[in-house]
């Protein structure tokens, strides 16, 4: 063999193994870079489990401020019918007492 042969294939040989060793540096990196965006993806699954947890407890909470509301409203409008019905007597009583005195 020539020198320039044996030159050509130390090159070639230099250069595979280069490309193996970057291989094997890039497989032994695999499995923390798969693990950092496994992470990621934890991380914003969380998030967002987080967020919809807490529009789901403020639906909650703003659905039973509503229920209150409507219940006290509903006791409110109860009290003034009684109150209203237990003057009614005495305002039936006072018009036909008007309507008495003045005929």
């Amino acid at each position: 063999m020539n020198e320039e042969a044996i030159e050509e294939i130390r090159e070639v040989e230099e250069q595979a193994e280069e490309i193996y060793a970057d291989a094997v540096k890039r497989a032994e990196e695999l499995p923390a870079e798969a693990e950092r965006e496994a992470q990621k993806l934890i991380d914003q699954a969380r998030a967002d489990a987080q967020a919809e947890a807490e529009q789901i407890v403020a639906s909650a909470q703003a659905e039973e401020e509503c229920t209150r509301i409507v219940s006290q409203a509903k006791e409110e409008a109860e009290r003034l019918e009684a109150a209203a019905m237990s003057r009614l007597d005495r305002a039936v009583g006072y018009v036909l007492d008007q309507l008495v005195g003045k005929e």
